[in-house]
């Protein structure tokens, strides 16, 4: 097991964030938002600041988290039902091009993986809804394995497949080497389901990269807390993940802000965590 970090967590200024990293001794990074522009929307120029700033300070890129597929299913344009960390909305038609363009990133970066979603959730997750997904993720599968990339499925409580069982559902069906699966507890757990062990156990044969924050219940809402500190059991996922030799990337993706608002800080106070408990896990 791995650290990385999503840089956005940290500060939109990039080169803030990887210094963050370098301090943890954290080699990799996710890229979701830089500089107040989501990765997908970087122009030339940022993309080659980006680099070079990666290639000065020796960290790689794990993963580029996309908002692929985060848009609505049926309809050309819908609000959208969760946040796009400064995605534009884009149409399901327009999908297929920006995977193409992820791609692209992902072999300027050194990665193969790339995030994506199960669309906004618009009511209940039918038959008919999961055979749309089915199809639509499918031929995404098809363009990714032609690209030679791997497109991660992440569950999100805002889209359909919320859980690990849903998720895992739709992976089996599909059945490609080209999709895996972003595990998220937090996700999993704001969507309703028990992430560890229940949505672990069925999630982990499609197994390729995995988001952490926690989560507590405040007044009947959820809340994002310091990691270990929630409702979440971090420390059976952990020891989970070492005993079924799990050798990836485990990426930060805290949500939580202390009452000072600074990312850094939020991010910060989960890396003490991370970092004692991945490394005795190792």
């Amino acid at each position: 097991m791995k650290l990385a970090v999503i840089t956005d967590e940290i500060s939109q200024d990039f080169e803030r964030a990887l210094t963050v990293l370098e301090e943890y001794n954290i080699r990799s990074a996710e890229l979701r938002g830089l500089w107040d522009t989501n990765v997908v929307d970087l122009s030339e120029h940022q993309i080659r600041q980006a680099k070079r700033l990666l290639d000065d300070k020796g960290i790689s890129v794990c993963c580029i988290a996309s908002p692929l597929f985060k848009c609505d299913l049926f309809q050309s344009e819908s609000k959208p039902t969760g946040p796009l960390h400064l995605a534009k909305e884009r149409s399901v038609s327009e999908q297929m091009s920006l995977l193409d363009h992820c791609a692209e990133l992902a072999d300027t970066f050194g990665t193969k993986l790339i995030r994506v979603f199960s669309f906004w959730r618009k009511g209940d997750l039918t038959q008919d809804v999961k055979h749309k997904i089915i199809e639509v993720l499918g031929n995404a599968a098809r363009r990714a394995e032609s690209l030679g990339v791997v497109i991660c499925l992440e569950n999100e409580h805002a889209c359909y497949l919320g859980t690990g069982a849903e998720t895992a559902d739709v992976l089996r069906s599909i059945n490609s080497p080209a999709l895996r699966a972003v595990w998220d507890p937090g996700n999993a757990f704001c969507a309703g389901e028990t992430p560890y062990p229940d949505g672990y156990e069925v999630i982990k044969p499609y197994l390729a990269h995995i988001h952490v924050k926690d989560v507590d219940i405040v007044d009947g809402k959820h809340q994002f807390v310091i990691m270990g500190t929630g409702r979440i059991d971090y420390k059976g996922q952990f020891e989970a993940l070492k005993r079924d030799g799990y050798t990836g990337y485990i990426s930060l993706e805290t949500h939580y802000r202390p009452p000072s608002g600074s990312a850094e800080e939020g991010s910060r106070a989960c890396l003490d965590y991370l970092r004692r408990v991945v490394t005795d896990n190792q």
